[in-house]
């Protein structure tokens, strides 16, 4: 833990830590309240990644109701009295959902999804939402809403996206926990330009009913985000498990995700992809932290190899642009066919839309076949080996006034997307995946890598992420330059 003598020790603790001391009664849920606002206060202006953040007076008489139950031995869950804002593409009762659009400036919910009704239930004071690009198209959050979210460790680049709000917000400790959402590397690249963890689980572990499509639309999944390993399991445990309004979510509990992080890793076979095979256009400096990141995994037993896909990194990018242009497509179709809503629609998204008009239902079909291929490539790799890693982005964070970046390592990119490319295998798959910090470059820019695991085998990607982190402790040695204050 950080010891800031100017920063309230309450913020600096792991999620954890105070969610043990607010149950046990040694601080009030007030006091926490206070000291997260205070935070808010204190360091948001710099990042702008907490928005429509609620009327103090409100949010402390909502703590002060957490207190009461308490008093009443009423104790929601290991979340009661925690200060928490959600991501702004999840749903929110009575608080804005803009999603980053003019389109939604102004609208407000009147019903939680189902991941947001359960941290709710779990005792959460909701305190406002976290910054996101518009409609999360994007590994960089800016939107003409709210403006950009700068990186934690330096405001004048971005965040990443599009979880970018909830991971600057997170690494300034001015919330204790965060969920995000992950289409294309959306709590993966925001965790590793903020030296913090971040989350995807397996297709379907947390249900998401959000979408007007409950069956096709299986691309994005919500999950969770933290300083520690052990808040990321936390917040899972209350995300997960199956919901009736979800058919495709995984009926078995999340409460396995509270359990033992503990394991011994002796003999675990790690396959490295790299920059699959000189495929990826990677700044110099990414590559080389990962592999340093190596000796932490070494340390704990693991043994790494170099390996390859076995399967067209090309074939697997054109299957993701069909699939994205086509889900992207049917969200905002109506949108585009209005011309006063098109002219609203940045960019990047009347490209996706049109794109995915031009589509014929055997593009799609063939697309789809084409992702089940690679499920099974990626299935066959994992007869050789207990999980894959990959870096966790191509570059580190950049200027936060670029619209996204036109070139990495001197290569033109030819969509506003294709350097995170690197997440693609992951989110392709299904598989679950976590980033963990690999450490900074020389000027001081986080980077992280990507830890993919078997099919639903979300616990065995955190006992690793858990114990490589014991071994690397990447935030608790470097927290941002920023939370030592003038």
């Amino acid at each position: 833990m950080s010891q800031y003598k100017h920063n309230n020790e309450l913020v600096q603790l792991q999620a954890h830590e105070l969610a043990q001391r607010i149950r046990l009664r040694q601080v009030s849920c007030r006091e926490v309240m206070q000291a997260h606002l205070a935070q808010i206060e204190r360091y948001n202006p710099a990042v702008n990644a907490i928005i429509s953040l609620q009327p103090e007076e409100q949010l402390l008489a909502e703590a002060d109701l957490r207190d009461a139950e308490l008093a009443r031995g009423e104790y929601r869950g290991w979340m009661h009295g925690l200060p928490h804002a959600v991501k702004d593409l999840s749903l929110t009762q009575g608080i804005r959902t803009t999603l980053g659009s003019p389109l939604f400036r102004d609208y407000v919910p009147e019903r939680d999804g189902i991941m947001v009704e359960r941290i709710r239930a779990a005792g959460a004071v909701l305190i406002g939402k976290t910054n996101t690009p518009e409609f999360g198209l994007g590994s960089h959050s800016y939107n003409p809403i709210f403006g950009a979210t700068g990186c934690a460790y330096a405001p004048d680049r971005t965040a990443g996206g599009s979880s970018g709000g909830a991971a600057a917000a997170l690494a300034l400790q001015m919330v204790p926990v965060a969920d995000g959402s992950d289409m294309m590397g959306s709590l993966r690249n925001p965790a590793a330009f903020n030296n913090i963890v971040g989350f995807r689980p397996s297709q379907g572990r947390v249900p998401f009913d959000d979408s007007a499509d409950l069956f096709i639309d299986q691309l994005g999944y919500e999950g969770p985000m933290g300083r520690s390993v052990r808040d990321v399991a936390l917040l899972l445990s209350v995300q997960a498990g199956g919901d009736a309004r979800a058919p495709l979510s995984i009926a078995e509990s999340g409460e396995q995700f509270a359990g033992r992080l503990e394991r011994d890793f002796k003999g675990a076979r790690l396959g490295w992809l790299g920059d699959l095979g000189g495929h990826l256009s990677m700044e110099r400096g990414v590559l080389e932290l990962c592999r340093k990141s190596f000796a932490d995994f070494e340390a704990i037993g693991c043994h790494i190899e170099d390996t390859a896909m076995g399967f067209s990194a090309e074939r697997l990018w054109d299957t993701w642009r069909t699939l994205r242009h086509w889900m992207v497509a049917g969200s905002l179709g109506a949108a585009y066919t209005d011309p006063a809503k098109r002219e609203l629609l940045k960019p990047e998204a009347i490209w996706e839309v049109e794109n995915g008009l031009k589509l014929s239902a055997m593009d799609v079909f063939r697309a789809s076949a084409a992702r089940s291929d690679w499920y099974r490539a990626i299935s066959q790799l994992f007869e050789r080996y207990d999980y894959l890693l990959l870096p966790s982005a191509q570059l580190f964070p950049f200027d936060k006034s670029w619209d996204w970046p036109k070139e990495v390592a001197g290569k033109a990119m030819d969509t506003y997307h294709r350097w995170m490319e690197v997440v693609i295998p992951a989110t392709l798959s299904g598989c679950p995946v976590a980033n963990v910090p690999v450490g900074f470059n020389e000027q001081g820019l986080p980077m992280g890598i990507q830890i993919i695991g078997k099919h639903q085998a979300d616990m065995a990607v955190l006992q690793l992420a858990h114990a490589y982190e014991q071994a690397s402790r990447w935030y608790q040695r470097c927290p941002p330059p920023m939370l030592k204050g003038d």
